[in-house]
């Protein structure tokens, strides 16, 4: 953003004036002709929102250019006034827009997404754009590039705690190239804001460490001075603008029930004669008429990284470790290589999830959030998005259940997030249910983009990290706490040795046989006890399925002879692997049975072997109710 250009702006007001009043006409035609959408917040919200993007260094030619300024609107609701605002400024056809907005199939969609030229981050759950704008900051640190970050924000939204977390790591990691907009109209959907919930939106931020500018939200002079003034403010700035929903229609004016009502086409007209505005909806109309939805153009920019991922390390079959210390790492090293393309992120669990390793040698890449799992999960997802590959270590029950809608907004803007989960499954014994994670596979399972690795041992650590890392994409990475065994094959090498290559969707033969036995993660180990109690009765093969989302079918139709499969993991039995190869083997039609060993139930507190053993998943009593199946 150049001060030169707000001050040109300035010294033109009436093309201010006669903008945003088209825009206002054009607000209000999209939503009537959609008989949807949210007209009275995309009136109060217009004024400062078209002034942002007039000044904000961004060009409609080249809308993803990597130094410019980005601009995030969090209460994604509002698409009219950002449509009307971009579509006038010629990032695309602003007739389109009009006239195809909510229609099934365009990508003028009732919330913004991404797809969008203009568009930053795809919004619409409330009160995650400022952690959004916190990641587009962090990567422009690691890359070395200088651009300013504008948020605009509801007033209503405020009551969302995860804004709470954002301020304090804005303001901890100094991110003054942050400027907040809050629409402050004082209205929601169920009326008044300090009838539905007291806030104090302006003490919240300056007890944070914000500065905070008050202003009128209509009145450009003082909205492009207070875009100027936070240029040249030492930390993040808050404008409170204090607006009117529904503003310039009178009989909108501080009407509640225009947060989300469309006028009727009477109305419509009514409010266009008061604009002076023709009234054309026919026009849109027609071209609404003839609309034929295009899949093509629902497409995502993406930086095409690339990742210098090192050389694997290889652990002898004498070593002693676990997985979450294979991930630290390989994730150290490839730090090492791409010091201005990685950030990773932690919650207060760095010497548990092993990224303090990162934290030490390579702090520009560290960010330590604190336990603050909301925030860092956006955060990390809107990082990746913007030249960074980001890697978000957590606990299982954090990084996947806690921060489950975070991960799912992620995977709608198609990030490049890594997200590395310890203490998964019942090897987290000890802590309890509440934080034995039995469901990171089934969770994951309900989100279209995310891809899932649960390496066996530590070899195979090594090599999935590097293979999620340099695949674009959303992955989860989901481990144990305990000290896991080097895997050996028959030989006593290294089963996940030099010749080991990473492949997704493939599937090991650990131990071979005629009855196979699948199994993954931390379980891997309580399976070969399995086959060597039942040596000499039953030809057992252990079948190692590490990416459950993505069973090796072909390699499990070599061992269905037999008619049985048998699935051995610690997770949620109704939703893990063996969920998902009985629903596989069923509509393939095959004649096989699977039979499941998993959780039932939460399980209890204690050492992971005892827990196992009172759940009647220990190695001793799956080994007797597999022979019991054969034995029938």
């Amino acid at each position: 953003m150049e001060i030169n250009q707000i001050e040109k702006v300035l010294s033109n007001k009436n093309e201010l004036l006669s903008a945003t009043n088209k825009c206002r006409g054009d607000i209000l035609k999209m939503t009537t002709l959609a008989q949807s959408g949210h007209p009275g917040g995309s009136l109060s919200a217009i004024d400062m929102l078209y002034s942002i993007y007039l000044v904000a260094n961004i060009d409609p030619k080249n809308p993803y250019n990597p130094d410019r300024d980005r601009i995030v609107i969090s209460n994604g609701h509002i698409s009219p006034a950002v449509y009307s605002t971009l579509g006038n400024l010629g990032f695309f056809d602003i007739d389109e827009a009009i006239a195809t907005f909510r229609l099934a199939g365009s990508i003028f969609e009732g919330h913004i997404e991404r797809s969008i030229p203009g568009v930053e981050w795809t919004t619409g759950n409330l009160g995650q754009g400022l952690s959004a704008a916190c990641g587009m900051a962090v990567a422009g640190r690691v890359k070395g590039i200088q651009y300013d970050i504008f948020v605009v924000m509801g007033d209503g939204e405020h009551q969302k705690g995860q804004i709470s977390e954002a301020r304090r790591f804005a303001v901890k990691y100094n991110l003054k190239n942050i400027t907040v907009f809050i629409d402050y109209n004082k209205l929601q959907i169920s009326g008044d804001i300090s009838r539905v919930m007291p806030q104090n939106i302006k003490d919240e931020y300056i007890a944070d460490g914000w500065v905070v500018l008050e202003i009128d939200g209509h009145n450009f002079d003082e909205i492009l001075n207070a875009i100027k003034m936070s240029k040249n403010i030492d930390r993040p700035t808050m404008v409170l603008a204090r607006t009117t929903m529904g503003k310039n229609v009178s009989f909108m004016e501080n009407i509640a029930d225009y947060h989300g009502k469309p006028l009727t086409e009477g109305q419509l007209d009514e409010a266009l004669k008061e604009l002076g505005i023709e009234n054309n909806l026919q026009y849109y109309k027609d071209i609404r008429s003839k609309f034929v939805a295009d899949v093509s153009k629902h497409t995502f920019y993406r930086d095409d990284l690339k990742i210098d991922i090192g050389m694997s390390k290889i652990y002898n079959t004498d070593a002693s470790l676990d997985n979450r210390t294979a991930f630290g790492n390989a994730i150290t090293d490839i730090v090492q290589l791409n010091e201005d393309r990685i950030a990773v992120f932690d919650c207060d669990l760095a010497s548990s999830v092993k990224t303090d390793k990162v934290e030490k040698e390579f702090p520009k890449n560290f960010f330590q959030s604190g336990i603050q799992e909301h925030h860092t999960a956006t955060m990390a997802g809107a990082a990746s998005v913007n030249g960074v590959v980001s890697v978000f270590a957590d606990f299982g029950v954090f990084g996947v259940d806690e921060t489950y809608n975070q991960q799912r907004l992620n995977d709608i803007n198609h990030t490049n997030l890594k997200v590395v989960t310890t203490h998964v499954g019942i090897d987290v014994g000890e802590d309890g249910r509440t934080h034995q994670c039995l469901d990171y596979v089934g969770a994951m399972r309900n989100l279209y983009g995310f891809k899932v690795i649960v390496p066996a041992d530590p070899n195979q650590t090594d090599k999935a990290v590097r293979f999620a890392v340099k695949e674009y994409g959303n992955f989860l990475i989901a481990m144990g706490r305990s000290k896991t065994p080097v895997l050996a094959d028959e030989d006593g090498k290294p089963f996940y040795g030099e010749n080991y290559k990473f492949e997704y969707g493939t599937g090991d033969i650990l131990r071979d046989g005629s009855i196979p036995l699948i199994t993954y993660g931390a379980m891997t180990l309580y399976a070969l006890k399995v086959r060597e109690l039942l040596s000499g009765k039953f030809d057992i093969a252990v079948l190692v399925f590490s990416t459950p989302l993505a069973p090796d079918m072909e390699l499990l139709k070599r061992y269905s002879g037999k008619g049985v499969v048998f699935v051995y993991e610690d997770h949620n039995r109704f939703t893990g692997l063996g969920a998902i190869l009985s629903q596989k083997i069923c509509a393939e039609g095959a004649k096989v049975k699977v039979v499941t060993f998993g959780a039932d139930y939460y399980p209890y507190s204690g050492k992971p072997a005892d827990v196992l053993k009172l759940m009647g998943l220990d190695p001793s009593t799956v080994a007797h109710k597999i022979a019991e199946n054969l034995s029938k």
